[in-house]
């Protein structure tokens, strides 16, 4: 059984060594690996420098209290008058759950939330913008609060 498993491998082998490609028969292109690349479009550079990745998490609601909630029609309109009109090229808006500590307190206060990320030049104007939601948003809702992160991002459109 064994000296049958050993010629039969040698077969295969030696098989597999005369097989070739015949004269004049055209070869299959092998591809060229792949790559990620940054690209553009027409109205946007292929790779822009000096942006940045700006979050913003707003609590719309505290866990248990649905008097206090704030509903998706009320979110909708603040994002309809106070950023859309400052960020028309576009935005994303991630629900999420948080809490915090809040010193002396015994336990988390937790909230239910909304991430909204915006992709922006890193200019002043820009700035000024992110603070103007983040005060609108406390003044609507007498929230203490808006967390703002932000961090360098290469983009490409």
């Amino acid at each position: 059984m064994r000296l049958r498993v050993t010629l039969l491998l040698s077969l295969v082998l030696a098989l597999g060594a005369c097989a070739t490609t015949p004269t004049g028969a055209p070869q299959a292109a092998v591809p060229a690996p792949v790559t990620a690349t940054f690209e553009g479009d027409a109205t946007r550079p292929a790779q822009a420098q000096g942006w940045v990745r700006s979050e913003l998490y707003f609590g719309v609601g505290t866990e248990g209290d649905a008097a206090g909630q704030i509903t998706e029609a009320q979110w909708r309109a603040f994002l309809d008058k106070e950023v859309t009109p400052r960020f028309p090229d576009g935005l994303t808006v991630f629900d999420a759950y948080g809490q915090w500590l809040f010193r002396g307190e015994d336990g988390p206060e937790r909230l239910n939330s909304k991430v909204l990320v915006i992709l922006h030049e890193d200019s002043p104007q820009r700035r000024a913008d992110i603070e103007a939601i983040r005060l609108a948003w406390k003044q609507a809702t007498h929230h203490q609060s808006v967390l703002w992160s932000r961090q360098p991002a290469e983009v490409s459109f």
